[in-house]
């Protein structure tokens, strides 16, 4: 990796991509900071070292240029409190006040850009975009591991411009060395608990993970699919009709492998998608019409709670149930419960996703487990087996 603990930052502008694109409430204020905590380290390093600082990121999905929501003078007073000092704000990302404000930068002090994404250009990837934010820096640092499976400008062109100055942050290695870990180097039994709303968006994660792990754990909405392929009744639950044979071949897949393939035997149903909906205890197999699926059952939590205990190696990505309601928060709960307990009795266990994310936060486990991941879509391509261009582009140069 190239390391930032190895290159003297002294006296320079350290050009810094964050992934900075976290969640507000309708008074701006941030809901969720872990995005923002995570690159603290990186950027005290570089003013530690001397040198001074100017953050890049993208924000929300702006359509059409600027719009106020979605800029980044929102975030000022939050980075500016986690921080501990005073941040400068530029109105543009490139351009003439963002090329001034940058040049005069004292050492010790940071400059945020505005949104990259006001830019079509960014997402497109564009080598003239990205080499007026080169002119911004003397030296490139890429530490926004959420945004590391998109070629975007400010990703991975942005490093042509800097070749021998191109660097990792702390967090982007620890990403890649803790996935690494799950990926190339895990402990068995390892096991992969994967949940959340479909299956389409898993197929090449979970057909990868079957090569890789002893045991794969199938929860939250996508386990209808499964379900359905088995020959069960799944009523009005979540379903993704057209996978439905291709789940029945992960399932052969897993057979053939010699991997335990575990999907829920119960589940908590609802007469429909509210926290106040009636609910009841009722076989995956046999979920009458009108009632829908919302979160595992106790027995289901018991078998999988087992298999975590014995492992090894977790890897957990997506809630087992709409842990968001509190009434079918149970299986969620108790499984992050579960891991937790297995990584207090030495498993290693990394989280990753939004969602299983925003799990470990709301029952406070984010600290009882061995690693949380802030990229969702780059983590579940890393473990795929796909480049990252984000991870190459500093690679090469």
């Amino acid at each position: 990796m190239k390391n930032i603990d190895l290159y003297n930052l002294k006296g320079k502008r350290a050009l810094i991509r964050v992934d900075f694109n976290v969640p507000l409430d309708d008074k701006f204020n941030i809901t969720d900071d872990n995005r923002i905590m995570a690159a603290l380290p990186t950027i005290r390093k570089v003013l530690d070292s001397g040198g001074s600082v100017i953050l890049m990121s993208h924000f929300g999905r702006p359509k059409d240029g600027p719009q106020d929501k979605y800029s980044l003078c929102h975030l000022l007073p939050g980075i500016e409190q986690r921080l501990g000092k005073k941040v400068k704000f530029a109105d543009d990302c490139i351009g003439e006040q963002a090329g001034s404000m940058s040049e005069n930068l004292k050492p010790g002090e940071v400059l945020l850009l505005e949104n990259l994404r006001f830019y079509k250009e960014e997402e497109k990837g564009d080598e003239n975009f990205a080499k007026k934010l080169a002119l911004l820096g003397d030296v490139y640092i890429n530490d926004a591991f959420g945004t590391a499976h998109r070629a975007h400008a400010s990703t991975s062109i942005i490093a042509r411009f800097f070749p021998g100055a191109s660097l990792f942050g702390y967090l982007m290695q620890d990403e890649v060395s803790n996935l690494e870990k799950v990926v190339k180097h895990a402990e068995k039994p390892f096991t992969a608990i994967l949940g959340g709303a479909k299956v389409s968006g898993k197929i090449e994660i979970i057909n990868n993970l079957i090569e890789k792990v002893d045991n794969l754990i199938i929860g939250g909405g996508m386990m209808f699919t499964f379900i359905k392929a088995m020959g069960g009744k799944v009523g009005n639950s979540l379903i993704e009709e057209e996978l439905v044979e291709t789940a029945r071949e992960a399932m052969a897949k897993a057979k053939a492998r010699g991997v335990k393939l575990l999907i829920p035997t119960d589940t908590m149903i609802a007469d429909g998608f509210s926290n106040d909906a009636a609910k009841k205890l009722c076989s995956v197999m046999e979920i009458p019409d009108g009632w829908m699926g919302l979160d595992i059952g106790p027995e289901t939590i018991k078998t999988f709670t087992a298999v975590i205990m014995s492992s090894k190696t977790i890897l957990w990505n997506g809630p087992m149930g709409v842990f968001e309601f509190d009434n079918f928060e149970s299986g969620t709960k108790e499984i992050a419960q579960a891991i937790a307990k297995a990584t207090a009795a030495g498993t290693y266990s990394l989280v990753g996703g939004g969602d299983s994310v925003a799990a470990v936060g709301k029952f406070d486990l984010a600290d009882k487990v061995s690693y949380v991941s802030t990229g969702g879509g780059a983590m579940l391509e890393y473990i795929e087996g796909k480049e990252l261009p984000g991870v190459t582009a500093i690679l090469k140069e």
